[in-house]
């Protein structure tokens, strides 16, 4: 498995000192013109300040163009300064054109790479969730949330650093060039300008939530669409497509009602800001004619103060409309980092060290640990698993022993006690030297949208090819897969959708060979299995527990029977604990579950 992308490059961790990601948007995009590529930041703000700046001597050079063609029948010289100041003006232009092609180019190789750097640092910043966060959220929405985040750092970055420095340049190019003749005429227009952007971003600012609401809806349905779709065949099963239609309806129906609500107060706004930049072009116009007819102003000038007044309203109205998008889009950002941003629920201690393991010994000592809601799970449990043994976890439903695991590998975090491996205390461990030393063999094993080889290899992505189908074969995976036209190469369709549950579940077995761990956690790891295949299966698992560390929990007790201790438990709490055959001596409750699982189901 390759990639052509540097991980260390697009990871959160780029940026030193930063613990969380920032909760404002602006701050957050702040983050990124910052530490990625400053120094274009720079660039595209001076190439948009000089493109304006280059238009903004157009006014002066056409009135003192328009004076020259006046004189032409008056003077021989004229006629020359006429074509300077033409050359005068065709060079403006050029020089505003390259600015604006430069910016483009620069933000061609910019924008772009935030976009990347944005998503990559959300991603990541996302995986490293707790399960009850991905529990609390819907998974398409989180994926949309990222997306979305990316693609809002481009037109952010236009409007602040192309239309915001246009707007500021211009603004105070045409101050300087008023100033000295017309200084009521100068003052007028920073009035305006000032007054028109604030009511701008009055009615932006109104509009954002409104947009944010759109937004959340948008995200929603999408999330729904997404659900649905990963479960098709449930759907399929119980004949219920009219019913989903019906149902995602509902959402694309408050999508619809946000975006009515949304384009309604933005024609309201729209009107209301043209009504008062044409107010305003109509006011000038007027105080420029009485100008030229009391002589104050002579037509050269009128073209001057006109001109200029008009470029300089017509870049506030652009920044005006544009206004509305900035807050579209820092709604958008500001949402995305709010809820993939938030502080992570489990993470390594400041001083963690790589896990070292010497046979996978795991000591749980007085823990105690309750979900979310109230619900207590442990009670000051006490549990010693030697290196090597293997142990077998059996109970009713909720009596905690997928909880246990859960926090053996920390994806809960207990309110007491402590768990050790190898006499490691695994708070004070990185995460990522303890999920390597634990392989799993799940019920339900995840499967990438991906070729079998990666799917295999992501056990451990070094892997030869060799070791590869040395485990597939191990687990009883390379017939079937050689079966295939495609063999390793074969795509295996979301969550492994074109294979059976048993060929699912032998891959996760291979995956579990290859990784080859200290500790070995199986959850049903046969259930989905023939009998045939699950005998192959049971040797070649007899052969990986060889010298590990194992749990494995099983409501089919017929899998375990082997194991050296069998722990039954149930509301938290350890039983009954021994070998097959001293549980079924005491003839409790490990003995009665035994008795219904051999005869309980046949009629007497």
């Amino acid at each position: 498995m390759t990639s052509s992308v540097d991980i260390d490059d697009v990871g959160y961790r780029d940026f030193s000192g930063q613990q969380t990601p920032p909760q404002s948007a602006f701050a957050f995009l702040w983050l990124f013109m910052r530490h990625r590529y400053p120094l274009r930041s720079v660039a595209l703000a001076v190439a948009a300040a000089a493109s304006i700046a280059f238009m903004g001597f157009e006014p002066p050079i056409l009135r003192n163009l328009i004076e020259a063609l006046g004189q032409v029948a008056h003077s021989t010289d004229a006629l020359s300064d006429a074509w300077l100041w033409f050359a005068a003006m065709a060079g403006c232009w050029l020089a505003s054109a390259a600015c604006n092609r430069l910016y483009e180019w620069v933000d061609l190789h910019t924008t772009t790479r935030w976009r990347f750097s944005i998503q990559s640092y959300l991603f990541s910043w996302l995986l490293e969730h707790s399960p009850h966060y991905f529990q609390e959220h819907m998974a398409g929405k989180l994926g949309q949330k990222v997306k979305q985040a990316g693609q809002s750092c481009a037109p952010l970055a236009s409007i602040v650093l192309h239309d915001g420095v246009r707007i500021v340049t211009i603004l105070s190019q045409g101050v300087w060039l008023l100033w000295a003749r017309w200084p009521v005429m100068a003052l007028l227009l920073v009035a305006w300008t000032v007054g028109f952007l604030a009511a701008s971003a009055w009615f932006a600012r109104r509009c954002q939530h409104l947009s944010q609401q759109f937004a959340e809806q948008s995200s929603t349905s999408s999330g729904r669409i997404v659900d649905a779709l990963a479960n098709i065949e449930l759907i399929r099963a119980f004949g219920h497509n009219r019913y989903e239609q019906h149902f995602l309806a509902t959402f694309l129906a408050r999508e619809r009602d946000a975006s009515m609500q949304l384009r309604r107060f933005l024609m309201l706004m729209r009107g209301s800001l043209y009504a008062a930049a044409l107010a305003f072009q109509i006011l000038l116009l007027a105080l420029t004619l009485v100008a030229v007819e009391q002589g104050r102003m002579s037509s050269g000038d009128f073209v001057l103060v006109f001109s200029l007044s008009v470029l300089i309203t017509g870049n506030v109205w652009n920044l005006s409309i544009r206004m509305l998008e900035l807050f579209e889009h820092l709604g958008v950002l500001g949402d995305a980092v709010t809820l993939i941003g938030q502080p992570h629920a489990i993470t390594n201690h400041p001083d963690a060290q790589p896990l070292v393991t010497q046979g996978g010994q795991i000591e749980v000592h007085h823990l105690t640990f309750h979900h979310a809601d109230g619900t207590t799970v442990f009670d000051d449990l006490n549990l010693t698993i030697q290196c090597g043994e293997k142990i077998g976890l059996v109970g009713p439903s909720g009596a905690g022993k997928s909880t246990l695991i859960k926090l053996i590998r920390r994806q809960f975090e207990p309110q007491a006690g402590s768990i050790h491996i190898d006499h490691q205390d695994i708070t004070r461990v990185t995460l990522a030297s303890l999920h390597h030393a634990i392989a799993e063999v799940p019920q339900l094993p995840g499967l990438f949208h991906r070729p079998v080889r990666d799917n295999i290899l992501y056990a451990r992505l070094d892997a030869r090819e060799e070791e590869m189908i040395t485990a597939a074969d191990q687990s009883h995976c390379h017939g079937f897969i050689m079966r295939r036209a495609a063999a390793y190469d074969t795509i295996v369709g979301e969550q492994g959708v074109r294979l059976s549950g048993g060929e699912k579940q032998r891959i996760a077995i291979a995956r579990a060979f290859l990784k080859n761990a200290p500790i070995l956690i199986l959850d049903e790891a046969t259930s989905s299995l023939d009998s045939e295949t699950e005998y192959l299966i049971q040797e070649a698992l007899w052969r990986l527990m060889t010298g590990r560390t194992v749990i494995a929990i099983a409501h089919r007790l017929s899998t375990i029977t082997g194991m050296d201790r069998i722990l039954y438990m149930d509301k938290g709490r350890i039983i009954e604990q021994g070998n097959h055959e001293q549980l079924m001596a005491l003839q409790g409750h490990y003995a009665r579950l035994w008795q219904r699982q051999v005869g309980g189901f046949l009629p007497s």
